[in-house]
């Protein structure tokens, strides 16, 4: 897959890639003049993971996503749709994900919401990211090294049923 790259002519911006997220480039994108706030979270590998066995492994190597490219870009759009409805002065979204190999401290997923106020595009973007994990077919691969055989792989834990957009509740603040 190439970079993704912003779009000309509309207000969201839905996309995969193996290529490097453009994490700068997105929030830039979202930047509007009748938008104070610009929200913007960028999911990141860590070092650690729990394992199928419930056991806190702290030896994380990389990660491998895969996805349902398709599936995964209309859920996206689906998820922005829903932006909109709950927060209607909404400005620009992105919602972007890498797939393939990434190493520790790479950006996965960005979730990022302009909006005219803070607590808006705050709960917007927190619905955006929670939607984008419960919705989008995006299964990880948690690579862990073994001290004893080297290294050993093992499917993301928590996995779920997909659901619709729609069904995820919204945190609102105080």
């Amino acid at each position: 897959m190439r970079p993704v790259q912003p779009p000309d002519n509309r207000d969201t911006w839905v996309g995969l890639t193996s290529a490097e997220l453009p994490v700068a480039v997105a929030y830039e994108w979202c930047v509007l003049p009748n938008c104070g706030a610009v929200v913007l979270f960028s999911g990141v590998v860590r070092d650690h993971a729990v394992d199928d066995e419930g056991i806190l492994r702290a030896d994380v190597q990389h990660l491998v996503y895969e996805a349902y490219e398709s599936a995964a870009v209309e859920a996206f759009d689906k998820i922005a749709g829903e932006v909109r409805v709950r927060w209607p002065q909404t400005g620009r979204i992105a919602l972007l994900h890498r797939t393939g190999r990434l190493e520790l401290g790479e950006s996965s997923v960005i979730a990022a919401v302009s909006s005219p106020h803070r607590a808006e595009a705050f709960e917007a973007a927190r619905y955006a990211i929670d939607a984008l994990k419960a919705s989008a077919p995006i299964w990880k691969h948690e690579t862990w090294l073994d001290s004893e055989s080297g290294t050993t792989r093992g499917w993301g834990t928590g996995s779920h049923d997909i659901v619709d957009p729609a069904t995820v509740p919204s945190v609102r603040g105080a």
